[in-house]
């Protein structure tokens, strides 16, 4: 192939914007970041909506009672544990069956189960009943959730320059931040819409609606991005994974493998040869491990801010029904805006410069410093030191750990295996966060919450020390590494 045909092969996302900063996005980035942004902001919607919702089903259900204690662990990990299952299942397809052949489908199961969810019968089933309804249905959003972390994630490395690709995918994972920020301004919002007729009038049940419209609005991203989704090419760098030649070799590869679909245990055999030496394992290993010590504690904390809130003054323990409801709410968004969203984009401006390994080591350790001052002063801390702490503690997540953990498995792997290790990276992940999200109250009513944060200081050592077995990735382009070993094999 002439220069000028390999020139005109590369997609205008992947030819664009040389001259200046890694941060600044041409028109192309922006579309592409729109595309696979907008699934990233509503995985975190979804996903932390749980937590003004269930204290909404305490008043429509229970009359202002607790949620059964098992319940409400299976309705917050639900959608978690179907995560599990759509970050590896969606990762393994994207691979064997190429990007757009799997794209947009998980954005389709994202809307079938928010639509499934809000449809829950509260008139018609007993209220553990409806619990169970709900979760079941958020296990299936999950799947959908899931999905997207490593089609999100393939899509844009896939499509990405080098010198912009940790950028670009730092840019997609800050969309949780104001995913989890929208959610909590919604919730507001349309609280503020129900005051009358809930707190002037006393008809608390209307709660019900207030959930409902909250889940709901999801459905307008969701639904004004899937077009896009479903009508994306396959980028040329995919094209030429699968084609050992030039592109049109490619292209035939391709065309041939739509008509004869790889079977499973071939694909899988792939993936095992090349995961079975240990210089690709250890990063395998490495991305795994340091993803689910990171969701153990950030997760911990954030799907369990009711610690928070006491600690703030905004768990909502006093007032009538509507006044708890919009104090909880008022404290998810100070919460959300203490270092939540400024830490990401600290990570999207240092990224190219520091590196991922270096930002993803002193996220640990700065977390796990902040998680040893809130557990050893606990009880003795002021509200405007536990705010500060935990602010801090925020901002370093989101600047560090929890941005590379995601951007890591991205870039790190080849094309051909790029989206399954994705996958099965972000898997390892959501289990931690799902053992948390079960074993967090209990632990804490037996040991004790510092002890569950010392639990976390530890989590945050481990990754800091497993990150050690990652390559630093800025200007790395893993396909040539793959070429570069093939070669040294004779293949």
């Amino acid at each position: 192939m002439q220069p000028n045909q390999a020139n005109s092969a590369l997609e205008e996302y992947e030819r664009s914007g040389s001259g200046k900063p890694p941060f600044v996005l041409t028109y192309p980035e922006v579309k592409l970041l729109g595309i696979a942004g907008v699934g990233f902001f509503l995985d975190a919607y979804d996903l932390f909506i749980i937590n003004p919702v269930a204290t909404m089903l305490q008043y429509r259900l229970y009359g202002g009672q607790s949620l059964p204690a098992n319940l409400q662990g299976l309705l917050k990990a639900a959608a978690n544990i179907g995560s599990v299952i759509g970050q590896f299942g969606f990762g393994y397809c994207a691979d064997a069956f190429g990007r757009k052949a799997v794209y947009g489908k998980e954005l389709m199961l994202i809307i079938l189960a928010t639509i499934l969810c809000i449809s829950t019968p509260t008139n018609v089933l007993s209220p553990d009943g409806c619990l169970l309804y709900l979760s079941f249905f958020r296990i299936l959003l999950g799947i959908g959730v899931g999905g997207d972390y490593p089609m999100s994630a393939s899509i844009t490395s896939d499509r990405a320059v080098l010198r912009k690709r940790g950028t670009l995918l730092a840019y997609i994972f800050a969309n949780q931040g104001w995913g989890s920020l929208v959610g909590s301004l919604v919730t507001i919002v349309v609280l503020a819409c129900y005051k009358h007729v809930m707190n002037d009038e006393g008809e608390t049940s209307k709660v019900d609606g207030v959930w409902r419209i909250v889940i709901g609005i999801s459905l307008i991203p969701a639904f004004g991005t899937l077009y896009q989704r479903l009508t994306l090419p396959e980028s040329t760098r995919f094209k030429k994974s699968q084609g050992e030649g030039n592109e049109e070799e490619g292209i035939e590869d391709l065309k041939e493998q739509k008509k004869t679909s790889e079977d499973g245990a071939e694909e899988t055999k792939k993936f095992v040869d090349y995961f079975s030496e240990w210089r690709h394992f250890k990063i395998l290993l490495g991305t795994c491990t340091c993803w689910f010590l990171l969701d153990i504690a950030f997760y911990g904390i954030n799907l369990n801010q009711n610690v928070v809130l006491q600690q703030i003054g905004y768990d909502g323990k006093t007032g009538t029904a509507w006044e708890k409801l919009f104090k909880v709410s008022t404290g998810n968004i100070i919460i959300t805006a203490l270092g939540f969203v400024p830490g990401y984009y600290v990570t999207v401006l240092t990224i190219e410069k520091l590196g991922r390994k270096f930002i993803q080591i002193q996220g640990f350790l700065a977390a796990g410093l902040f998680l040893a001052i809130l557990a050893g002063k606990f009880y003795t801390l002021s509200n405007a030191g536990f705010i500060v702490c935990f602010a801090f503690l925020q901002f370093f997540f989101n600047f560090g750990a929890n941005a590379t953990t995601y951007c890591y498995p991205a870039e790190v792997f080849p094309t051909r295996y790029r989206a399954s290790a994705h996958g099965l990276s972000a898997a390892c992940g959501k289990a931690g966060a799902i053992i948390s999200a079960f074993v967090f109250n209990s632990l804490t009513n037996s040991i004790g919450t510092p002890a569950v944060l010392w639990i976390f200081f530890a989590c945050c050592m481990l990754g800091a020390a497993f990150t050690l077995l990652l390559p630093e990735v800025a200007g790395r382009d893993p396909d040539l590494v793959l070429a570069e070993e093939l070669k040294e094999r004779g293949l």
